[in-house]
């Protein structure tokens, strides 16, 4: 990439110069196309920054506006909603699904609670019979679906990545409660208030606006073979059952359905925003979203264990909270254990940390082979931390 390609754009403060520094060395050492990042400190915008190019022929230039898909980078927004509905009595956190989801009984579910759908614990990481890209975009069907299988593993034992089930598990729960899918009550409850430039789906016109995403590298089949060999089903469920790429993802069909865990457009500063209401304790720009009590809910522990679908990717236990991951041991989130957060496949993230009063979001359209902790966000976060 040419000096110019990676001209970095936006306004750091000279106190969070090292994020800087790392947002630059991405470009130079880690094979950046394009991104933006933004951090929120004390309700103040001290880095926002973008750079690069938002298509795989380097023929547009990331903009300030440059939207893109950041996969599971949503499920923090989605979880939100819930909460959003807990915190007014609507929604209890404790009680079986089946009170708000009827159908949700089946196969022996009646006893999954809530809460363990906000933390990936309801033994659902993915369906049993085969779900194509096609019938993935169908909510009703879906939703039908799950509401039907039997669980994976006994529910609220253990986690188990939710990947693709998250967002219509969660998300149907809060249609249920609210009348309005996910996208449309965290338009009307939040972004829409706040003024916070994301969406699930992208609406036509804004395409644009949106960045053209770029597939990792290809292993060799043989090292995919040896891979998927290991993993249990529940794992090939929620990875494979559909498969995703970014040609899915670049699509206006993936844009058009409504993907609760997987198709949220936005900018970093949007990111950082949607997760500054959690870093502020429930308020963000003056408004308060959440009461402080359900703000700190979100990062209530679940139960450390090795996770079903991510053991293979990392080293030690992970924890869900209700509806982020805690940074534990691994300081997926920086060295506050009690940070929390939540990575897009391929490495985009939004960062909450109220103890530090920070929030980061970092968004990117040349996707990392990682499902979580791509070295160019690991390189933000330990800049960020290295400057508080």
């Amino acid at each position: 990439m040419s000096q110019r390609d990676s001209e970095v754009h936006g306004h750091c403060d000279e106190r969070f110069a090292a994020v800087r520094t790392a947002f630059e060395e991405n470009f130079r050492d880690r094979e950046e196309l394009g991104a933006a990042v933004t951090v929120v400190a004390e309700g103040e915008t001290v880095v926002d920054l973008w750079g690069g190019r938002a298509d795989a022929a380097g023929t547009r230039p990331w903009e300030r506006d440059t939207l893109v898909n950041v996969w599971s980078t949503t499920k923090g927004p989605v979880a939100l909603c819930a909460h959003i509905l807990a915190d007014r009595g609507l929604l209890d956190l404790d009680a079986p699904v089946a009170t708000y989801w009827p159908e949700f009984a089946a196969a022996g579910k009646e006893k999954v609670l809530v809460r363990h759908l906000l933390s990936h614990r309801a033994g659902l990481s993915g369906l049993r019979e085969p779900h194509s890209l096609a019938q993935l975009y169908d909510w009703e069907l879906t939703t039908k679906r799950l509401a039907a299988t039997e669980p994976w593993w006994e529910p609220g034992t253990r986690s188990g990545y939710h990947a693709m089930t998250y967002g219509f598990l969660v998300g149907e729960v809060v249609r249920r409660v609210s009348g309005l899918l996910p996208g449309a009550f965290l338009r009307r409850e939040v972004t829409g208030p706040l003024g916070i430039d994301f969406s699930i789906g992208l609406p036509e016109q804004e395409a644009g606006r949106a960045a053209e995403l770029v597939q990792p590298p290809v292993a060799a089949s043989s090292e995919q073979a040896a891979v998927f060999s290991q993993l249990a089903p529940a794992a090939l469920a929620a990875l494979t059952n559909p498969g995703l790429d970014a040609a899915a993802a670049n699509s206006p069909e993936w844009r058009a359905a409504e993907l609760p865990a997987l198709n949220g457009h936005g900018t970093a500063r949007a990111v950082a925003a949607l997760y500054g209401i959690l870093a502020g304790r429930g308020v963000y720009g003056g408004r308060r979203v959440l009461s402080p009590e359900a703000a700190e809910r979100v990062r209530e522990g679940q139960g450390s264990c090795r996770d079903l679908v991510l053991s293979a990717g990392f080293e030690s236990e992970t924890e869900a909270g209700l509806g982020l991951w805690l940074s534990g041991p691994n300081g997926s989130y920086g060295p506050n254990p009690r940070a929390v957060g939540h990575d897009g496949f391929g490495g985009s993230c939004g960062l909450a940390d109220p103890d530090a009063g920070v929030s980061l979001g970092y968004v990117m359209n040349r996707m990392g082979p990682r499902i979580a902790d791509d070295p160019r966000k690991m390189a933000l976060v330990d800049a960020l931390y290295s400057a508080l």
